[in-house]
């Protein structure tokens, strides 16, 4: 078989990957970013969306307090009491699927942010996370109301993997 006629036909046969098209059907040029595979320091990276935050200092602390913030959301909604005493169980079990469905969303952002592999977004997530459950999840600001046998600690399980 030819494969002088196919791009990268000077490769042993092997195609090169195809080049991706713009809307106006003119070609794009490659993006050379390099992916890390290992924790780095520096505020060149992407965090979740391609080209973001660049290379401007002021984006990756913009990117490094969102990703702060979506920890803090996270273990807020991991421990929030929203629904009432004699709700309607379907009423109930509607705004829990809510309330699961947007709390593993933004638990996915957080995750997907750390792959980014930036140690300075890893500790960003940690320390929301850290922040958020001592706000919102431990005994430090917790009401003394009785001592009852069984307290209820949220509307939502506990998150697991």
């Amino acid at each position: 078989m030819d494969h002088d006629h196919m791009p990268g036909g000077d490769m042993g046969g092997m195609a090169s990957p195809p080049m991706s098209m713009n809307g106006t059907g003119g070609m794009m040029h490659r993006h050379k970013m390099m992916m890390h595979m290992t924790f780095f320091w520096g505020t060149n990276a992407e965090v979740l969306f391609s080209g973001w935050p660049g290379t401007s200092t002021k984006m990756y602390v913009l990117s490094l307090v969102f990703v702060f913030v979506l920890a803090i959301l996270v273990e807020w909604l991991s421990s929030t009491h929203l629904i009432r005493e004699g709700t309607n169980n379907v009423v109930a079990g509607m705004i829990q699927t809510v309330m699961h469905a947007i709390r593993v969303g933004l638990a996915y952002m957080v995750m997907l942010a750390v792959m980014s592999f930036n140690a300075g977004v890893f500790l960003a997530a940690l320390a929301g996370h850290t922040l958020g459950f001592f706000v919102f999840g431990s005994r430090v600001f917790k009401k003394k109301a009785g001592s009852p046998s069984y307290q209820k600690t949220s509307d939502l399980p506990p998150m697991s993997c």
